[in-house]
């Protein structure tokens, strides 16, 4: 009888699998977040017609890129092959979110610099041509952007939805992990990117009623994320069969249960909202509070979704 041995040596299973952390739900997180922020301030600027924007609305659109190039930074902390990250780039495939997503990432940035520039007032752009010495330049550059000020809202609105969603779509495509094999991860990321984009911009010194639009916009947010939740964890007991269902009792009796309930169900969602609420009835602006605890649920949700994908 011939006896076989086989040896493997694969530095991503041995001597343990490798397991994502802290840099991939901080990159979901920033890009969710970016796209929110993408999202509301184009549809402010669609709106600028009937009130004119404030000084930190019309500044908003520079800090979709700065979140999303932190993202990327951790992002690529977490690649195996750092020198090879530039192959993303010699090609598209249609059939890859992550390819798909990777060309999202490089056209964030032309769209909302433009758009950025085409709402800065006449003195904000001399300040800013004084800063860069680029004064023609730069004029002529908000000049174009200026007059094409709505197609580029359009196109920010497209790309934050497209982003928001590749964040979910990124993991619910990874068919083994049963806790990520659901199509409802893309509008669920995408609702709360929009829910946490609404939340940062909350914290900025906007005019009131600025505040007042983003505090309905974030309200239905909200009850999107927790309706979607609700059929994401539904979604995952019904039609997973016995691996879903053992996905599922991961946040129903499992070890993520108790952070998932309080920390992305209550603190993250159902307390925001009813301060919300009552801010609004009361005619009150919005507090600290609030946005804060969207931003921790925001977070706890990405990383304990990604952590339970790689649990079992």
């Amino acid at each position: 009888m011939t006896e076989l041995e086989r040896y493997r040596n694969n530095f991503a299973v041995d001597p343990e699998l490798h397991i994502w952390g802290w840099e991939i739900p901080v990159y979901l997180f920033l890009g969710g977040a970016a796209a929110g922020i993408m999202i509301l301030a184009a549809a402010a600027a669609l709106r600028a017609g009937k009130e004119p924007l404030s000084k930190w609305s019309r500044w908003l659109p520079f800090a979709a890129p700065l979140l999303i190039s932190l993202g990327m930074g951790a992002l690529f902390l977490d690649l195996a092959f750092k020198a090879h990250v530039y192959r993303f780039y010699l090609t598209l495939r249609p059939l890859s979110p992550m390819s798909w997503g990777s060309w999202i990432l490089i056209a964030i940035y032309p769209s909302t610099v433009l758009l950025g520039l085409g709402l800065l007032s006449e003195a904000e752009v001399e300040w800013l041509s004084k800063r860069l010495r680029l004064r023609s330049a730069l004029s002529a550059t908000c000049g174009w952007a200026a007059e094409r000020r709505r197609a580029l809202a359009w196109a920010n609105v497209a790309l934050g939805v497209g982003l928001g969603a590749y964040t979910g779509l990124l993991l619910g495509t990874l068919a083994a992990r049963p806790a990520w094999n659901s199509v409802l991860l893309a509008p669920l990321f995408l609702a709360s990117g929009l829910s946490t984009g609404a939340a940062f911009m909350m914290l900025l010194p906007l005019r009131e009623t600025e505040h007042e639009q983003l505090r309905r916009w974030d309200v239905w947010a909200i009850g999107a994320e927790l309706l979607l939740l609700g059929f994401f964890l539904l979604g995952l007991g019904v039609s997973g069969g016995a691996t879903g269902a053992a996905a599922m009792a991961l946040f129903t009796g499992g070890k993520f249960t108790a952070a998932f309930w309080s920390l992305v169900v209550g603190a993250g969602l159902l307390v925001p909202l009813v301060l919300e609420i009552l801010e609004s009835r009361r005619g009150l602006r919005p507090t600290f509070m609030a946005p804060a605890l969207i931003l921790v649920g925001g977070l706890s949700l990405r990383w304990i979704i990604v952590l339970a994908g790689q649990t079992g």
